[in-house]
């Protein structure tokens, strides 16, 4: 079996949630609940990409989001989120 992710990043819940810019948050509408989304917006990873903590929104629309499974992200490793996304 070949895996196809680069990196296996830790989803963990954030001391202070991170801002989520209103880009991140007008696309994710009609794709999740509002009760996730709100659940998500407390949530952190440090991306290997930008080698920084950023909010697990901001990693979902990302280009090199693969899946979410069980607390952990695999991740492609490629093209990291927008630049005016990082705040």
């Amino acid at each position: 079996m070949s895996v196809d992710y680069k990196f296996l990043v830790k989803v963990r819940e954030a001391a202070k949630p991170k801002r989520i810019p209103k880009e991140v948050s007008l696309q994710l509408k009609g794709v999740a609940g509002p009760k996730a989304i709100s659940r998500m917006k407390k949530e952190s990873v440090d991306c290997p990409v930008v080698k920084d903590e950023v909010g697990f929104l901001v990693c979902f629309l990302c280009p090199s989001f693969l899946r979410r499974v069980t607390g952990e992200v695999h991740c492609a490793g490629g093209e990291g989120p927008p630049k005016e996304w990082l705040l």
